[in-house]
């Protein structure tokens, strides 16, 4: 049967999409193009055609998964509530639960940013825009009279540090801290971090 023709754009997406289910299998560092290629049905020539090296690609592959991340993010915290329940929806999505978020990719793409830098400005782009959208919606709930919290930004770094934490623990050493307790201890230091009691924050 032969193959649809794509569109430049929907080609792309096609790769992208295979190169960050191959790097989920694989790792970063042995995945190949020719892995990709076979994934898809197609040569080596054409993803290089669209991708001029592996790393070029890993690098693609990493900002396509973000935006699809980064999408999801903006959809909690814009929700018509108030910013405690989209605080608190985005950390609990964010958290390593094993199904929320794809971890072991940002575990491998961690990794692999220490020796590759156009991979290292995707991972810190990311990270920066996951700190900034969650500072805003605590400067919203300050402005609204929700809560408290004298610096946002640090307590975006702080929560996220401890997401991160949390996520690199659970992917490795799976089964090491239940679920329920992680939930909780995120639940804990979102309280912690807008100056609530914690009957204030089980109210949401």
């Amino acid at each position: 049967m032969a193959r649809v023709r794509l569109s430049v754009a929907e080609r792309r997406a096609e790769i992208l999409a295979a190169t960050v289910e191959q790097i989920e299998v694989r790792g970063v560092a042995a995945v190949r193009i020719a892995d990709v290629a076979s994934a898809l049905g197609v040569s080596n020539a054409l993803v290089l055609y669209h991708f001029s090296t592996k790393e070029k690609l890993v690098a693609a592959a990493f900002a396509y998964a973000a935006r699809a991340d980064l999408a999801h993010l903006h959809t909690l915290l814009k929700r018509r509530t108030t910013a405690l329940r989209r605080l608190r929806a985005a950390v609990r999505w964010y958290a390593p639960t094993g199904q929320a978020k794809g971890w072991r990719l940002w575990i491998e793409g961690w990794s692999a940013a220490l020796r590759e830098p156009a991979l290292r400005a995707v991972t810190r782009d990311l990270d920066q825009q996951w700190k900034a959208a969650l500072a805003q919606v605590i400067e919203e709930g300050v402005a609204a009279g929700e809560f408290t919290c004298a610096d946002p930004r640090d307590a975006a770094l702080r929560l996220t540090a401890l997401l991160d934490g949390l996520a690199v623990q659970m992917t490795a050493y799976g089964g090491t801290l239940p679920r329920a307790r992680m939930l909780a201890w995120v639940d804990e230091a979102l309280t912690r971090e807008l100056g609530l009691l914690p009957v204030d924050a089980r109210a949401i």
